[in-house]
């Protein structure tokens, strides 16, 4: 996988219906990809204070996370990423560095990563944690399936469901499990592009009458977990 991308994209919140509909009409268009149907798991970083999240849920016209990313549980051997997620306006750019969970731990420990790091993105990683001070403050996880276009791979569609948060035992290797943070019932459809969206998709979401409802997961999980509110709000920008 790519160490760095840019890419728009575009979440909507669905229903089991028209995730169910979507999922039939894109059937002729897409493939699965490597990791097909997968529980994505991931830990949150941030100052004592959420000063990331919090500056983040205020809409900026730019803001950025960093987050330690899984698929599927993983034990001390199993590949994991940790990346900075940054969005400018629609544009969303990825930095990220892969490694097994053992030497994650031994990076929190010693701030050492392996030697076939990216320095750069290394040295981004090291400004946050160190200057930030940053911490494992959620765990997010929810099952993903997810698509391409047998025409266009930069084209890709992800349904993700049962999304759980926790801030309580931040380690990838505990499981998934924690609160539910949208309706089990809801899906979040997202499509990721390097291009314009393609026009057979446009007329499905036209007849479905979806619109784009952007959910950010670790804000929707600060809100409820952190600040108290009771139920998922219908659209978290």
């Amino acid at each position: 996988m790519n160490d760095i991308f840019r890419r728009v994209e575009k979440k909507y919140i669905i229903s089991k219906n028209e995730y169910l509909k979507i999922r039939e009409e894109i059937n002729k268009y897409v493939k699965m990809d490597e990791y097909g149907k997968s529980t994505i798991c991931n830990i949150y970083f941030d100052t004592d204070k959420y000063e990331l999240i919090s500056h983040s849920i205020t809409k900026p016209y730019f803001k950025e996370k960093v987050r330690l990313r899984s698929y599927n549980v993983p034990n001390e051997n199993s590949m994991v990423y940790l990346e900075i997620k940054r969005k400018e306006e629609s544009i969303v750019g990825k930095r990220r560095i892969g490694m097994k969970l053992n030497d994650f731990n031994k990076y929190m420990n010693n701030n050492k990563l392996v030697s076939n790091s990216n320095i750069q993105i290394k040295n981004e990683l090291d400004y946050y944690f160190d200057r930030l001070d940053l911490h494992e403050k959620m765990y997010i996880s929810y099952d993903r399936e997810a698509y391409f276009d047998k025409t266009n791979p930069d084209f890709r569609i992800t349904f993700d469901s049962n999304i759980k948060a926790r801030d309580y035992n931040l380690d990838l290797s505990k499981g998934s499990y924690g609160r539910f943070i949208l309706e089990p019932d809801k899906y979040i459809m997202e499509v990721k592009t390097l291009e314009s969206i393609p026009l057979w998709f446009v007329k499905l979401l036209t007849e479905c009458k979806v619109t784009p409802c952007g959910f950010s997961k670790y804000g929707e999980a600060y809100t409820q977990l952190v600040l108290g509110a009771n139920t998922a709000k219908t659209c978290v920008v």
